[in-house]
């Protein structure tokens, strides 16, 4: 499921400023269609980053880097899971993960991040506060919902071969397939200030 641009470009505004020399790190995000990845890219300079690298999982996983110049692709030994050693290598490399993870995998995905002690701004379902694993990291401070969504109903847009079976779907003029997803919010360990 991809994000679309509009709703991250709505949510990041609020953490302009930490962005500032640092590296972002997108680990589940393919930058052939990764609104992620082309937020970042196309505001490099803007956002004054250090370093942006994608890394995603697939047969034919690569790692992307662009410093600012020129992008480089490289092709990964293993299959691009944000737990292989190449990705943990990429993320001990990286300051910011901005992503929309396996939501499946959110709870594992959010322990890594956590333990890896590295600033975040991911999606994930509302359900997820009440996750034994997650509602102590909430209650300590240690994570906080986003600014953006509070309406927790988001589209995403989905591959041309997906099976459109969801509640809510469309089909815009150009083809492009999206589902509506209930329960969507942002989670975070940056302070946008609106948190207090």
């Amino acid at each position: 499921f991809y994000t679309q641009l509009i709703d991250i470009e709505k949510e990041v505004v609020y953490y302009t400023k930490h962005f500032r020399d640092k590296v972002v790190y997108c680990n589940c995000d393919d930058p052939e269609y990764s609104n992620f990845w082309k937020f970042f890219y196309e505001h490099f300079e803007e956002l004054g980053l250090k370093g942006l690298n994608a890394t995603y999982f697939g047969e034919d996983a690569r790692f992307y880097n662009y410093d600012g110049k020129e992008i480089t692709i490289t092709q990964l030994k293993e299959n691009g899971d944000f737990r292989s050693n190449e990705c943990i290598q990429v993320l001990k490399q990286s300051d910011i993960v901005v992503t929309n993870p396996p939501f499946s995998l959110f709870r594992v995905f959010l322990a890594w991040i956590v333990e890896a002690k590295k600033q975040f701004i991911i999606i994930g379902n509302i359900n997820c506060v009440t996750y034994k694993e997650v509602f102590p990291l909430i209650q300590n401070n240690s994570v906080w919902m986003g600014c953006t969504i509070h309406s927790g109903d988001r589209e995403f847009e989905v591959p041309e071969g997906y099976p459109l079976k969801a509640a809510g779907w469309r089909i815009d003029e150009n083809g492009k397939k999206y589902i509506r997803v209930k329960g969507v919010r942002w989670y975070t360990n940056i302070d946008h200030g609106r948190r207090h």
